[in-house]
């Protein structure tokens, strides 16, 4: 190969991302220093915090300038190697390029993959990132108690599905919202949520929480803010606690200033944030856990693989309309044998 794809992050976007905020180019194939390794890109996971990179605003994750090449989550098979650690043919997963073809120094967040284990995309997927955040975020945080009402929204996604089916592990009654009507009759029907409606078809989030949480919420997962975080507010109950991970409404254009929020003070209501990174310290156990579940049939995961580096911008557009279903994943390359 002499030659590279890459696909570029050119213009900062306003209100909803489309197509023209991303260039896709041929490049040079990338040189390796000493203490590098040279990847071949295979599979790359595409994730809501990737719309708040594109601002400037505050985040967790450094913005993307400019001209850059796109990176994020993903995996990567070892082609050539200048690092002692690292041969020909290892797989690798960390944060990488959207690229076919890239240089990479090894550590941070990459690190090796041993083969075997299970499928290359189920470490983007039911074993990796996501899932981790459920699983802190409801450990942490949650704290679920069995007869407990936890509410998830976005909970066919990547991170609420798997939310969801640890609530009802502990014991919990799990109600969750969902965009289309197939996502919804999957919690219901392969899941086995106690309740489930689509946000998009309910005359409105109040009405529809009070509905489906007729005792109001103790576990709030929080996927979407907006006005599906206003209803939870407005149900949360004594003690509740709210478990803020994200806000994919607010992403693209702000949303209301929330009301009645001294219900936090007066209920004695929790809501805390939190960033995956910072409970890497949590694998170990997270990795026994859900090998244990999946062995024994708990938990139940979806994914919509799209195939081709030229189609990265579309399906990541198509992520803040809810076009995927489960985990977001492209395959740019074929697996490693």
């Amino acid at each position: 190969m002499t030659e590279n794809t890459v696909i570029r992050f050119i213009k900062r976007p306003e209100g909803f991302v489309d197509e023209s905020s991303f260039a896709m180019e041929k490049a040079a194939m990338p040189t390796i220093g000493e203490g590098q390794i040279l990847l071949r890109n295979f599979y790359h996971s595409l994730d809501p915090y990737m719309r708040p990179r594109m601002t400037e605003m505050d985040s967790y994750v450094p913005a993307f300038e400019i001209g850059q090449i796109m990176d994020g989550g993903g995996m990567g098979v070892v082609v050539e190697s200048r690092h002692p650690d690292y041969a020909p043919g290892d797989v690798v997963m960390g944060m990488v390029q959207w690229a076919e073809y890239q240089a990479a120094e090894p550590g941070g967040f990459m690190r090796k993959i041993a083969p075997g284990i299970a499928p290359w995309k189920d470490y983007l997927g039911v074993l990796g990132g996501a899932s981790l955040t459920a699983y802190v975020g409801m450990k942490l945080i949650g704290e679920p108690r069995a007869g407990e009402t936890l509410y998830v929204s976005a909970a066919s996604g990547a991170v609420g599905s798997i939310a969801a089916q640890m609530g009802k592990i502990m014991g919990c009654r799990v109600v969750g919202s969902a965009g289309t009507d197939d996502k919804v009759a999957w919690l219901k029907d392969e899941l086995g949520l106690d309740a489930a409606f689509n946000h998009r078809t309910v005359a409105s989030m109040d009405a529809a929480i009070a509905e489906h949480c007729p005792e109001g919420i103790d576990i709030d997962f929080e996927n979407v803010g907006g006005a599906t975080l206003q209803a939870v507010l407005d149900h949360i109950n004594h003690h509740g606690r709210i478990i803020m991970c994200g806000t994919i409404s607010e992403y693209s254009t702000p949303g209301p200033g929330l009301k009645n929020i001294f219900r936090i003070v007066n209920h004695k209501v929790r809501m805390q944030g939190f960033i995956v990174s910072d409970h890497f310290d949590m694998m170990p156990q997270f990795a026994a856990d859900m090998a244990g579940w999946l062995a024994e049939g708990k938990i139940k995961y979806r994914e919509t693989v799209v195939e081709g580096i030229e189609n990265m911008p579309k399906a990541l557009v198509g992520l803040f309309h809810g076009e995927n279903f489960g985990k977001l994943i492209v395959k740019v390359g074929h697996e490693p044998n």
